[in-house]
């Protein structure tokens, strides 16, 4: 029987992790995650749980002590945002390396400059390439099932890699949802003990870890890590299979929103799926026939299997909450776009820089986006491909 409750994205998050009940947490405040290690510094200080956390003086030290903590055997968790993430960037790499299941809630916000404490995807887009998994969360519930599902996908020994769940800024994470939590004993029995095979305090195998690795051998090691990143894509589903058998809550790479036997489409991440999903609505009463794809899983990205989901409409854009300023679209784009040619499926598809600094991306526009794709299918003219959807001056 699940609890039903009222909670912030922040909130959500904290309970998850204090379910999880990790060895270690390690943490700094930075809006707007800074609630999560607040709440969960509560459930410390009351005897909920019996996690070691650590108040550090840096978001470099919150993943260095992380590290630590994880290469000695334990399960470490920690949370930050934007400028902190970019603090951590050395260790975000050498935790990726290493092969260490850190789980970490990354509440999206902008990276400065200029200083923007508001909503966009910036800050993930950042470390996209460092390794880490990356879920995305459309709304409170998610964020708080991507947080249990995460331990058990990150410390599968066919995986053995960090991970990220992302939720947006102040749009999820202060916003307070109707949220269905899982029982505190169904909770630790899904995510079980974690058991390393190799490990500092293990008396029996001594070893190093994060020695000097040169010609000789980083290559490979960077190839072990590519593959784990391709076996966590079954790994992924096996979980969200599990889970769904306890919650009844289903999860895949992506969620198909009226794709069946829609003509044009949307791709986008996080808060901005339910927008976007009001507005299909909104058009299909028209009989306009549109639809979204929500992604969920990022990295690894699930680029054959979405573009089989797209193969069959007339024209698609693709939302991308960070401009990439490389001249080429968002990062969103160029995935889905190279997944789509590399597959042979060819289909219309344009890209649309949206939201930069937690700009306020509405109904309306979004009936934009899907006018222009009904004038694409029309006229068979793309124009230009990389477009910006509600910066002033724009024609």
């Amino acid at each position: 029987m699940s609890i039903r409750e009222r909670l912030s994205g922040n909130e959500a998050a904290a309970i998850a992790m204090k379910q999880i009940n990790p060895d270690v947490v390690a943490a700094f405040p930075i809006t707007p995650s800074t609630e999560i290690p607040q709440y969960f510094s509560t459930f410390v200080s009351n005897g909920t749980v019996d996690t070691e956390f650590v108040a550090v003086e840096s978001e470099h030290s919150a993943m260095s002590a992380c590290i630590g903590a994880e290469s000695a055997g334990g399960r470490a968790m920690t949370a930050t945002s934007a400028n902190g993430l970019s603090l951590m960037w050395e260790m975000i790499y050498i935790a990726s390396s290493l092969r260490l299941p850190i789980v970490m809630s990354l509440v999206n916000r902008a990276v400065s400059g200029p200083l923007n404490i508001h909503c966009d995807h910036s800050d993930a887009m950042g470390v996209r390439d460092s390794g880490w998994i990356q879920l995305f969360s459309e709304n409170n519930q998610e964020a708080y099932d991507n947080l249990i599902m995460a331990h058990q996908i990150a410390e599968n020994k066919d995986v053995l890699l960090p991970l990220m769940v992302c939720q947006d800024g102040f749009i999820t994470s202060h916003s307070i949802e109707n949220i269905e939590l899982i029982e505190d004993d169904k909770v630790k029995e899904f995510v079980g003990k974690y058991e390393p095979e190799h490990y500092l305090l293990n008396h029996e195998e001594p070893i190093a870890v994060g020695p000097l690795d040169l010609q000789a051998y980083l290559f490979e090691h960077k190839k072990q890590q590519a593959d784990a990143m391709v076996a966590a894509k079954k790994v992924i589903l096996e979980v969200s299979e599990r889970f769904e058998k306890m919650t009844g809550r289903k999860y895949g790479f992506f969620e198909e929103y009226k794709l069946d036997d829609a003509e044009i489409a949307i791709v986008c991440m996080n808060s901005t799926a339910g927008t976007a999903k009001a507005t299909c609505d909104k058009l299909r009463e028209q009989g306009i026939k549109a639809g979204v794809l929500k992604v969920r899983v990022f990295r690894p990205f699930p680029a054959e299997e979405i573009a089989k989901a797209l193969s069959k409409l007339k024209a698609v854009a693709v939302l991308d909450k960070a401009d990439s300023l490389n001249a080429a679209g968002g990062a969103l784009f160029e995935d889905v776009t190279s997944g789509m040619f590399v597959n042979n499926i060819h289909v219309p598809t344009v890209n649309y820089v949206y939201g930069i600094g937690g700009r306020d991306t509405t109904v309306t526009d979004i009936e934009k986006v899907y006018k222009d794709l009904e004038e694409i299918v029309k006229t068979g003219d793309i124009k230009n491909p990389y477009r910006y959807l509600g910066v002033r001056g724009d024609n």
